[in-house]
């Protein structure tokens, strides 16, 4: 008895910090995109790297007549420009990548194939991250655990999110306060330069005034 009342209790202390979790670690995210008839539509996520993401997308089929005929494409797009993903004229599809370096990642869709003019499709995208992108399924068939033990194996996993994503935040924190030094000095430098330079114009003005009212004889 005592030991089913322990994980009872550890089963709800981890659902509770696992929902707790999903606040600091953005995990996963499920939206529907409304695409014009022509342009394009985008999101980004900013993730830091070493992280995996896993995406579906696909058409919602509301009945309308033309989306049986519509297609989409796509393209996914590193901070730095790199093309992770590109797919054409698909219904569906989906892309899996690790990052590499950390920033915004892009992911752009638009309506390929014929389309009816002027109508705009809907389309889902199931976009997971780090610890939601993870198939706890087959870990736990793989280390042969389950209930309590897989609850708190994600409730590490979790754990382990948050302080990557507090460490990369106070990296992130370190390294804008540090722009900001410099930028401050540089702006202290400037102001000093400008004042200098006024010092040294009102001087010369002086000078040559002196020397011009010397040379007709006013003063």
């Amino acid at each position: 008895m005592p030991e089913r009342r322990a994980g009872a209790i550890l089963l709800l202390v981890a659902s509770l910090l696992l929902s707790w979790s999903g606040h600091l670690v953005p995990v996963a995210e499920a939206v529907w995109l409304t695409i014009p008839s022509s342009g394009t539509k985008c999101v980004s996520e900013e993730i830091q790297s070493n992280v995996v993401v896993l995406a579906d997308y696909y058409i919602v089929d509301d009945e309308h007549a033309h989306l049986h005929t519509a297609t989409i494409s796509s393209r996914v797009t590193s901070p730095y420009g790199n093309n992770l993903h590109h797919n054409e004229n698909v219904t569906h599809g989906q892309f899996a990548f690790t990052t590499s370096e950390a920033g915004n990642y892009l992911a752009c869709f638009w309506i390929g194939g014929k389309h009816q003019e002027g109508a705009g499709l809907t389309i889902g995208l199931d976009w997971k991250i780090g610890i939601a992108a993870k198939d706890w399924e087959s870990v736990a068939k793989k280390e042969k655990i389950q209930g309590v033990e897989l609850e708190l194996l994600k409730l590490e996993g979790a754990v382990q999110a948050i302080h990557d994503n507090l460490i990369y935040l106070k990296n992130r924190e370190a390294e804008m306060r540090e722009v900001s030094e410099k930028t401050n000095g540089r702006v202290a430098w400037f102001s000093i330069m400008s004042l200098g330079v006024c010092i040294v114009v009102s001087v010369l003005q002086l000078w040559h005034l002196r020397h011009y009212f010397e040379r007709k004889k006013l003063i």
